[in-house]
């Protein structure tokens, strides 16, 4: 997986728990940290101080530790976001939470806000929701295969038959 979609991922989660998004010094001590950078290096590559840097890393990691429920360290950032980015596809995949976009907003492009509220106004079409939840599904398969994974893989972790996730092609 490539730093935008991780960033993406960690944007989503932060807004999810805090209802504030990432601020681009934030995004790139994220992408710093992944490139094995020093915090040194970040600030000169962007201009600020290195104490700056420093302590802007520092309220981003304990940030993050809050939303991922673990202490979350320079040392350990990649491994606790494959973690959480394999958790959040495989609980999604096995509750087959297509309907539940609470369940999925890790992996959906949220614009604003960052949770759903119903249209409770909407009188419920039967057909409507069927094409809904079917644009779901193949939006939900196309962000996974940029994510990097396999047809394989997505059918596992949607739980469906892999013939339905090779057909996303085939409507496209």
């Amino acid at each position: 997986m490539d730093s935008p979609q991780i960033l993406q991922f960690v944007d989503e989660a932060v807004c999810a728990k805090t209802g504030k998004h990432l601020n681009n010094l934030q995004r790139k001590i994220i992408a710093g940290i992944l490139k094995n950078k020093k915090y040194a290096d970040v600030a000169e590559t962007y201009g600020y101080s290195s104490q700056h840097v420093k302590k802007a890393s520092h309220e981003l990691l304990q940030m993050l530790s809050e939303v991922f429920g673990e202490q979350v360290k320079k040392s350990n950032l990649e491994s606790v976001l494959e973690r959480h980015i394999h958790q959040n596809i495989t609980t999604w995949g096995n509750n087959n939470t297509f309907k539940d976009s609470n369940k999925i907003s890790y992996i959906n492009n949220c614009s604003n806000p960052c949770t759903r509220t119903p249209d409770e106004t909407q009188p419920e079409n039967p057909d409507l929701q069927q094409t809904s939840k079917n644009q779901t599904k193949i939006e939900t398969i196309d962000k996974l295969r940029q994510f990097g994974l396999s047809d394989e893989q997505i059918a596992e972790a949607l739980d469906i038959p892999l013939e339905h996730v090779k057909q996303v092609d085939l409507e496209e």
